[in-house]
This record gives structure tokens, C-alpha cells and sequence, in this order.
């Protein structure tokens, strides 16, 4: 019996690229280097500043000049976490049916505590989720399961029983670690992980509306 459903949110819940693309793209610029389209740092932005400074400067936390633009990016970003951010399409009606089917559901997200809490505030989403899970609230990020399993706690839900929802493999991976049935969707990052389908997920989504149509179909057959 399903008894809730857990969500990433960058990518998943919300379209947030347009706001860490355009951070990412005025740190270029502040650098003195060309920005680049967003629908080139689109597919990094599940992976937040490590994958947006390797898309943008093709650096990874080891270079030199990691850690000083890490900062400044985390700055500009800090100065707009929702300018254009968005719920992706069909996501309100997707959280208005699992309210109406009686589920819980949270978000649990690498985005750090200080960045989640105030966006999710600004999306309206924070009357309504049950749980919010950040990337610095548990010793461990995703793709360890210590997130997801700290959120079934909030829950008060068995990891069995609930379904992860994400669009990078780590979250699939954190998801089957867990021991949860993990959801991957196509309208998301992606990142660069190869094709979804090798991911391992049991289910694969092209819209949140397929999501609300298989839980109205699972109920029914309980």
C-alpha cells in the first residue's frame, strides 16, 4: 500500500534553470568569458554549482579556482532563486490529487538548506509539503539513501511504501538504495548519466499527469 510519495525538486518540482543558468551566465561574464545558451547548462543543473562550474569554466571542485567561484556563483544565485523559477506544468494538479487521495508528500533535494527553504516558501509549496529534506540535513547527500530514508522518518511512512521522484540518476540510485520505487521523468535535467531508461527506475514519466493516472490506477486495484 502506497502511503506517500517524495519528490527532488530542481528539475522535478520545478523548472529552476532559468534562474541557475542566468547566475551561472553572469559569473561568465563577471570572468571575462562568453555565456553560453541556457539550453547548454540546462542538463547541469540538477547538479547545482559543481555541474553548472564544469559546464561553464569546465572545472571540477579540485581546480584551483573552484572554490572562489563556487562562492560567488552561490552569491548570485542567493540574489534570485525566483525570478523565473516555476512549477514545471501539471505539477499543482499532480500535489492537489495526492492531497485529494489522502498521500503525503515531501521533497527531499541536494539544493543546500539555505536555498530550498526560502524557494519553496516563494513556490507556495511550504503550507502544503509534509517534509522538506535538504542536501546539508543529513550527514550525506543523494545519491546516499540517508536523505530518503530521513524523510520516511518525517513521514512516519515505510521506505517500501513510498515512491522517489527525480531526474538525475543519483536520485534514482538514492531512491533503490532506500528501498523505495523510484520514478524517473523525462521532462527533467537528465544530466549526463546516459540514456534514463539504463537507470533502473520502475517507472518512467514524460508529464506529471502520467504520475497522477498511475496512482489513481494502483488505488483502484487496491
Amino acid at each position: 500500500m502506497l502511503e506517500a510519495v517524495l519528490f527532488d525538486l530542481d528539475g522535478t518540482l520545478a523548472d529552476t534553470a532559468p534562474d541557475l543558468g542566468g547566475s551561472a551566465n553572469i559569473l561568465l561574464l563577471q570572468e571575462g568569458r562568453p555565456q553560453q545558451s541556457l539550453a547548454t547548462l540546462r542538463p547541469y543543473t540538477s547538479q547545482g554549482v559543481r555541474g553548472l562550474l564544469r559546464a561553464g569554466f569546465g572545472i571540477d571542485p579540485q581546480h584551483p579556482d573552484y572554490d572562489r567561484l563556487a562562492r560567488r556563483f552561490l552569491e548570485i544565485y542567493a540574489g534570485r532563486l525566483c525570478d523565473e523559477t516555476q512549477l514545471f506544468d501539471g505539477v499543482a494538479a499532480l500535489l492537489d490529487e495526492l492531497e485529494n487521495m489522502g498521500l503525503g508528500w515531501g521533497i527531499v533535494t541536494n539544493k543546500r538548506m539555505r536555498f530550498t527553504d526560502p524557494l519553496v516558501e516563494m513556490l507556495a509549496l511550504s503550507p502544503r509539503t509534509r517534509c522538506v529534506v535538504s542536501g546539508d540535513t543529513t550527514a550525506e547527500a543523494k545519491p546516499s539513501p540517508l536523505p530518503i530514508l530521513h524523510a520516511c522518518q518525517l513521514l512516519a511512512c515505510r521506505p517500501e511504501n513510498t515512491l522517489y521522484v527525480g531526474d538525475d540518476l543519483r536520485d534514482i540510485q538514492a531512491g533503490r538504495a532506500a528501498g523505495c520505487l523510484t520514478v524517473a521523468v523525462s521532462y527533467g535535467y537528465l544530466g549526463d548519466s546516459g540514456p534514463l531508461e539504463q537507470w533502473g527506475a520502475d517507472l518512467i514519466i514524460d508529464h506529471p499527469s502520467e504520475l497522477a493516472a498511475y496512482l489513481a490506477s494502483h488505488a483502484r486495484r487496491k
